[in-house]
């Protein structure tokens, strides 16, 4: 007769959409403080406290798991952006600066580790890992945003004022670990300004 685990009996009495939130909330903790490529499954399941059969019952791969982690930073960061932008509804400059506003404290946060899209698709060479097409989903969002918002601005070449402040958001994910907690903001709002009234000339 087949044992049964106490992770098990303790699954066993769960929904299973406690279950894969949970394996998700550590797998995701895990992606972003140490990498993908540095988590393993088996970790997962030790921190998780589930049994291997339920990660994989709802994460049938690793890269479904990686994928998934993604597609919830996705929904969480644009929730922040159209909250943002509810605020500002035809203002598009004061919109743009109330952007870098909450992206520079997202930058000083003690625990911040860059863009999750940017890290994941770095260390994926294979253009067509899903990691990566999730990533090339999320900077074609952001690029279709931020020429939105400078068409609405009134810029003479919103293409161009829209890869400018793509590269400036961009930048500053990357670049965070250069800036002091107190300088995120400060940079971006300066930089920001600059592309406006550049390209409002």
């Amino acid at each position: 007769m087949a044992r049964t685990t106490s992770t098990e009996t303790a699954e066993s009495v769960a929904m299973p959409s406690d279950v894969r939130q949970r394996i998700l909330d550590t797998a995701s903790a895990l992606f972003y403080e140490r990498g993908v490529r540095a988590v393993g499954v088996d970790l997962v399941v030790d921190e998780s406290g589930v049994a291997k059969t339920s990660l994989y019952r709802h994460f049938r791969t690793k890269d479904d798991l990686i994928v998934a982690f993604l597609e919830r930073e996705d929904a969480e960061f644009w929730a922040q952006w159209d909250d943002v932008a509810a605020c500002h509804a035809g203002d598009p400059a004061a919109e743009i600066e109330a952007h870098m506003r909450w992206i520079g404290k997202r930058l000083a946060r003690a625990n911040y580790r860059g863009c999750p899209q940017i890290n994941v698709a770095a260390e994926f060479a294979e253009a067509g890992h899903p990691a990566r097409e999730v990533s090339r989903r999320h900077m074609q969002a952001m690029r279709k945003r931020l020429a939105e918002l400078a068409r609405r601005f009134g810029a003479a070449r919103p293409n161009d004022l829209a890869a400018q402040l793509g590269v400036l958001v961009n930048g500053a994910f990357v670049s965070a670990s250069m800036l002091a907690p107190d300088e995120a903001t400060r940079v971006l709002l300066a930089s920001a300004r600059a592309l406006l009234a550049s390209a409002s000339k």
